[in-house]
């Protein structure tokens, strides 16, 4: 069955990104010259998967605005012969569709239910068919070879799996800031099943140096474990502690590993913020040589 069905959570409310997130969605923030989603949705559409939904939440409507057409500005842009700056955007001429659903904060709570939750909300969308999940405040850097979300579609299919996470391999000091995965022993290092995961653990309870690397894919089992998962010490319902109960199902859950030259950036924070921002400005066609020299004359001078 070919999957081409998307699911991109970006209901958060960036709260480690104040003041800048105080009035638009992290996910918007720009990295370059393009919002942090943006990148999302065209790492998507490249790897042919043409039905998007973001499950969205409050102060989010910008997300909506960004990929709807823009009847008035396409007008000015051609009146200016600049109708080039929006063509990377015509999403039309892809096939490429787009869908809308709110994740509601509970009664009782101020924040959302968590990621799991958001995820959850997907069920009527993906009517019974595998699709993948994607994070829209991450961005996954490739560089020539095979894609990852292509890659994982591959192993997923090809093991029978009913769950496949991409990981990349981090430090002892980030363990805490993602889930890490328990790979079971005598596989294939790039491409491996899992006995267990564990949501931000310390270093001393980490299984592995694997973390989650927010793009997954997953059969319409992950709902029955999302229903039978309770929710966290924060009254969240994680989605790695779903991961978990599926694997205490007896399900089949798989990694694959981002290669050499895939990167990984998590704009949870404002550290990782401007980092991110800086190598897509320094790695930018037309700019970066620019920018290059700017930052060397700027750093000779502090």
């Amino acid at each position: 069955m070919k999957i081409e069905k998307v699911v991109i959570p970006v209901a958060g409310l960036g709260t480690r990104l104040l003041p800048a997130t105080k009035s638009q969605p992290k996910e918007m923030l720009p990295i370059g010259n393009k919002p942090v989603v943006q990148y999302v949705v065209e790492e998507m559409v490249e790897q042919g998967l043409k039905k998007i939904l973001f499950v969205t939440g409050r102060d989010k409507r910008s997300i909506e605005d960004h990929f709807d057409r823009d009847p008035e500005l396409q007008s000015y842009l051609s009146a200016s012969n600049n109708t080039g700056l929006l063509d990377e955007m015509d999403y039309d001429k892809e096939g490429v569709r787009f869908f809308y659903t709110r994740q509601i904060i509970p009664e009782g709570r101020h924040t959302p239910a968590g990621n799991g939750d958001a995820v959850g909300m997907a069920e009527d969308f993906v009517a019974g068919e595998p699709f993948v999940v994607a994070f829209g405040d991450t961005i996954i850097k490739s560089g020539s070879h095979a894609g990852l979300v292509r890659r994982l579609l591959k192993s997923h299919q090809d093991n029978h799996a009913v769950c496949t996470i991409a990981v990349e391999e981090v430090s002892p000091d980030e363990f805490h800031r993602y889930g890490i995965v328990h790979p079971r022993e005598g596989e294939d290092p790039d491409d491996f099943a899992i006995e267990g995961i564990v949501e931000k653990p310390s270093v001393s309870e980490a299984p592995s140096n694997l973390a989650v690397a927010s793009r997954y894919v997953f059969n319409l089992d992950i709902f029955t474990a999302l229903r039978n998962t309770p929710p966290g010490y924060r009254g969240e319902l994680e989605l790695t502690s779903a991961i978990q109960t599926l694997i205490k199902m007896g399900e089949h859950v798989r990694c694959v590993r981002l290669q050499r030259e895939e990167s990984r950036y998590d704009i949870g924070n404002i550290e990782t913020y401007f980092k991110s921002f800086i190598d897509f400005a320094l790695s930018d066609q037309r700019y970066g040589y620019l920018i290059r020299q700017y930052l060397q004359k700027r750093l000779r001078e502090f």
